[in-house]
């Protein structure tokens, strides 16, 4: 039996989601561009896939624009920020998606972008006072981009407490909700927000489907140039069958939030629970039972010989976890964000990250094998 916790990297795809995308790979093909039958009800599928997208987050259909994942939404996002909208500086924390972290990084040395990185606090949480003072400190043109949830420790944001300060200081704000689109209930028409991002695998959707949410109230040129679909906002043949599994993937999810969502936070707090009772030395990153994401923990284990092979073993052992820091090889780097907030080269970090289909028996056999492998 394959027990798999590293749904934090992507999940499986709903059976529910595979049905409604069918009729799209088979007889309902045309491209939505083309004006007969065919084209006319592929394209009427990716308009109620929007329309669907955009009630559940309480946006409206034409701010919500399909991508082919998290990567290029916030690439167009941060960008368009800097090339469109005169953000000449960025406030971002150490611990973003690379997809964020590496944009960045090239916009301070290719187009002379002042970065500045905002403190952390012990626990990993952002530093609300430091970013205040960051904003204050300069009448530039900034774009603020902070991620909702940290996709390594779960440490999750006050969306609505960093849109008032954006708002307070005239900074554009963008944030990377890809950990938590399709798990979290959304409110854009009360949240003030310029982008955020999402990605279908990440809720039992498909893969190469993402979104990008851009607030009505600016406008932004093209990221991908060469015909006029998405509005004029992306060109290229739409990812038809993605579209229409996203929405259907955000549908359930939503609908099936509570129940969920307790589900996880229960695994969540029961593999902790077993953990710090039969493994001596183990810890926690971030704040996990605090302002966190259900769906992830992090957990450090104390540095042994059998401890630095431990992915590598749980593999082994058919057991799907992530590494948060250097393990086996050696050439791996580690963690930036553990780096960022827990740097302790005596210890191995690895996520654990729960869907709704994990069970406490499989925590358990997890736990067990851990006690075996340490």
């Amino acid at each position: 039996m394959r027990i798999y916790l590293d749904n934090a990297a992507t999940t499986a795809l709903e059976p529910q989601v595979l049905e409604a995308m069918m009729p799209y790979f088979t007889e309902k093909f045309g491209n939505p561009s083309s004006i007969y039958s065919y084209g006319r009800e592929s394209r009427l599928a990716i308009e109620m896939a929007r329309k669907s997208v955009a009630k559940i987050l309480s946006a409206h259909p034409a701010e919500i624009f399909f991508t082919s994942g998290g990567t290029e939404s916030s690439n167009t996002a941060i960008l368009a920020a800097v090339r469109d909208l005169g953000c000449k500086r960025i406030i971002t924390s150490p611990i973003e998606h690379h997809a964020v972290l590496h944009t960045v990084e090239y916009l301070k040395e290719k187009a002379e972008i002042e970065l500045c990185y905002v403190k952390l606090l012990p626990n990993g949480h952002v530093d609300m006072e430091d970013l205040e003072r960051l904003l204050a400190a300069s009448d530039v043109k900034t774009l603020v981009s902070l991620m909702h949830a940290n996709n390594e420790i779960g440490n999750m944001i006050d969306l609505k407490a960093v849109g008032e300060l954006c708002k307070k200081y005239n900074a554009i704000f963008h944030s990377d909700t890809v950990q938590t689109v399709g798990h979290f209930p959304f409110n854009l028409r009360d949240t003030y927000v310029h982008f955020i991002t999402g990605a279908g695998h990440k809720f039992h959707g498909p893969k190469g489907v993402g979104l990008l949410y851009i607030n009505e109230n600016i406008k932004i040129h093209p990221f991908i140039h060469g015909g006029g679909q998405e509005r004029n906002m992306r060109a290229g043949t739409e990812n038809l069958y993605g579209i229409v599994g996203f929405a259907k993937a955000l549908e359930l999810a939503t609908a099936n939030y509570e129940h969920d969502s307790a589900h996880m936070l229960e695994l969540k707090r029961y593999m902790m629970e077993k953990l710090k009772e039969k493994i001596p030395g183990v810890r926690f990153h971030g704040d996990p039972l605090g302002r966190s994401n259900y769906t992830v923990l992090n957990v450090g284990f104390p540095m042994t010989a059998k401890s630095e092979m431990l992915l590598y073993n749980l593999d082994i052992n058919n057991i799907c976890a992530s590494g948060g820091s250097a393990c086996s090889s050696g050439a791996d780097q580690g963690s930036h964000v553990i780096r960022a907030i827990d740097h302790d080269p005596d210890m191995v970090a690895v996520r654990f990250s729960f869907c709704k289909n994990n069970t406490k028996q499989e925590i358990d056999l997890v736990v067990d094998k851990l006690m075996e492998l340490i």
